[in-house]
Protein backbone atom coordinates (compact mmCIF):
# COMPACT_ATOMS: atom_id res chain seq x y z
CA UNK A 1 0.00 0.00 0.00
CA UNK A 2 1.01 3.30 -0.97
CA UNK A 3 1.55 6.51 1.14
CA UNK A 4 -1.36 7.99 -0.80
CA UNK A 5 -3.65 4.39 0.03
CA UNK A 6 -2.03 4.65 3.93
CA UNK A 7 -4.45 8.55 3.70
CA UNK A 8 -7.27 7.41 2.17
CA UNK A 9 -7.85 4.35 4.65
CA UNK A 10 -11.16 5.24 6.13
CA UNK A 11 -12.24 7.73 3.83
CA UNK A 12 -15.85 8.25 2.48
CA UNK A 13 -15.99 7.30 -1.25
CA UNK A 14 -18.51 8.81 -3.50
CA UNK A 15 -18.99 9.32 -7.48
CA UNK A 16 -17.22 12.78 -8.00
CA UNK A 17 -15.30 13.14 -4.19
CA UNK A 18 -13.44 11.16 -1.85
CA UNK A 19 -13.10 12.87 1.91
CA UNK A 20 -12.28 12.43 5.15
CA UNK A 21 -13.66 14.52 7.94
CA UNK A 22 -13.56 13.16 11.25
CA UNK A 23 -14.97 15.42 14.58
CA UNK A 24 -14.26 15.25 17.92
CA UNK A 25 -17.19 15.94 20.24
CA UNK A 26 -18.09 16.82 23.75
CA UNK A 27 -21.63 16.59 24.85
CA UNK A 28 -22.45 17.81 28.40
CA UNK A 29 -25.71 17.03 30.57
CA UNK A 30 -28.19 20.19 31.44
CA UNK A 31 -26.37 21.53 34.39
CA UNK A 32 -23.44 18.77 34.31
CA UNK A 33 -25.53 16.14 36.20
CA UNK A 34 -24.42 12.80 37.03
CA UNK A 35 -26.63 11.00 34.97
CA UNK A 36 -25.14 8.33 33.08
CA UNK A 37 -24.12 4.97 33.88
CA UNK A 38 -22.26 2.03 31.91
CA UNK A 39 -25.63 0.79 30.77
CA UNK A 40 -27.01 4.18 29.79
CA UNK A 41 -23.76 4.77 28.18
CA UNK A 42 -24.41 1.54 25.94
CA UNK A 43 -27.95 2.83 25.40
CA UNK A 44 -26.98 6.23 23.96
CA UNK A 45 -23.67 4.15 21.84
CA UNK A 46 -26.62 2.58 19.99
CA UNK A 47 -28.90 6.29 19.80
CA UNK A 48 -25.79 7.99 18.35
CA UNK A 49 -25.08 5.15 15.68
CA UNK A 50 -28.77 4.84 14.15
CA UNK A 51 -28.75 8.40 14.07
CA UNK A 52 -25.32 8.84 12.41
CA UNK A 53 -26.40 6.52 9.97
CA UNK A 54 -28.93 8.53 9.04
CA UNK A 55 -27.03 11.06 8.57
CA UNK A 56 -24.82 9.18 6.16
CA UNK A 57 -22.09 9.41 9.10
CA UNK A 58 -20.31 7.13 11.31
CA UNK A 59 -19.43 6.43 14.61
CA UNK A 60 -15.77 5.60 14.81
CA UNK A 61 -15.63 5.93 18.97
CA UNK A 62 -18.01 6.68 21.47
CA UNK A 63 -17.40 6.79 25.55
CA UNK A 64 -18.65 8.49 28.42
CA UNK A 65 -18.68 9.78 31.95
CA UNK A 66 -21.74 10.18 34.41
CA UNK A 67 -22.17 13.81 33.31
CA UNK A 68 -20.69 13.75 29.57
CA UNK A 69 -19.99 12.06 26.50
CA UNK A 70 -17.14 11.71 23.94
CA UNK A 71 -17.72 11.02 20.05
CA UNK A 72 -15.33 10.64 17.40
CA UNK A 73 -17.49 10.78 14.32
CA UNK A 74 -16.15 10.90 10.79
CA UNK A 75 -19.24 12.75 8.25
CA UNK A 76 -19.84 13.91 5.14
CA UNK A 77 -18.77 17.17 3.29
CA UNK A 78 -22.21 18.21 2.60
CA UNK A 79 -23.50 17.76 6.16
CA UNK A 80 -22.65 20.89 8.74
CA UNK A 81 -21.15 20.27 12.06
CA UNK A 82 -24.13 22.06 13.76
CA UNK A 83 -27.22 19.75 11.89
CA UNK A 84 -24.93 17.23 12.75
CA UNK A 85 -24.98 17.69 16.63
CA UNK A 86 -28.47 18.96 16.71
CA UNK A 87 -29.93 15.35 15.43
CA UNK A 88 -27.34 13.52 17.27
CA UNK A 89 -28.26 15.27 20.41
CA UNK A 90 -32.19 15.33 19.81
CA UNK A 91 -32.19 11.43 18.80
CA UNK A 92 -30.54 10.23 21.37
CA UNK A 93 -31.89 12.19 24.23
CA UNK A 94 -35.64 10.86 22.81
CA UNK A 95 -34.30 7.57 22.87
CA UNK A 96 -32.76 7.87 26.08
CA UNK A 97 -36.03 8.96 28.17
CA UNK A 98 -38.03 6.61 26.28
CA UNK A 99 -35.65 3.96 27.73
CA UNK A 100 -35.06 5.70 31.36
CA UNK A 101 -38.60 6.84 32.53
CA UNK A 102 -36.76 8.41 35.80
CA UNK A 103 -34.65 10.96 33.82
CA UNK A 104 -38.10 12.73 32.59
CA UNK A 105 -38.22 13.67 36.62
CA UNK A 106 -34.77 15.16 36.59
CA UNK A 107 -35.71 18.19 35.25
CA UNK A 108 -38.64 20.25 34.91
CA UNK A 109 -37.74 20.73 30.87
CA UNK A 110 -36.90 17.30 30.29
CA UNK A 111 -33.73 18.27 28.68
CA UNK A 112 -30.50 16.10 28.63
CA UNK A 113 -28.35 17.67 26.99
CA UNK A 114 -26.72 21.39 27.77
CA UNK A 115 -27.21 23.67 24.64
CA UNK A 116 -23.37 23.91 24.48
CA UNK A 117 -21.11 21.53 22.81
CA UNK A 118 -16.90 21.02 21.76
CA UNK A 119 -16.22 20.02 18.46
CA UNK A 120 -12.64 19.50 17.33
CA UNK A 121 -11.23 18.81 13.60
CA UNK A 122 -9.04 16.06 14.42
CA UNK A 123 -6.40 17.57 11.83
CA UNK A 124 -3.31 15.76 11.80
CA UNK A 125 -3.49 13.62 14.59
CA UNK A 126 -4.18 10.05 13.86
CA UNK A 127 -8.01 8.31 14.32
CA UNK A 128 -5.43 5.82 16.95
CA UNK A 129 -4.77 8.32 18.99
CA UNK A 130 -8.24 9.71 19.16
CA UNK A 131 -9.68 6.59 19.72
CA UNK A 132 -7.57 5.77 22.71
CA UNK A 133 -8.38 9.05 24.32
CA UNK A 134 -11.96 8.52 24.10
CA UNK A 135 -11.79 4.95 24.90
CA UNK A 136 -9.96 6.01 28.01
CA UNK A 137 -13.35 8.63 29.06
CA UNK A 138 -15.43 5.67 30.30
CA UNK A 139 -17.71 5.53 33.12
CA UNK A 140 -16.43 3.00 36.05
CA UNK A 141 -19.63 0.40 36.48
Amino acid sequence: MSNHDDLLEGSLRKRHSVSKLVVHLIFTTKYRRKLFDGQMIAQLRDAFGSAAAKLECEIIEMDGEPDHVHLLVAYPPKLAVSVMVNNLKSVSSRLLRQQNTHLRMQSKTGLLWSRSYFVCSTGGATIETFRAYVQSQSTSD
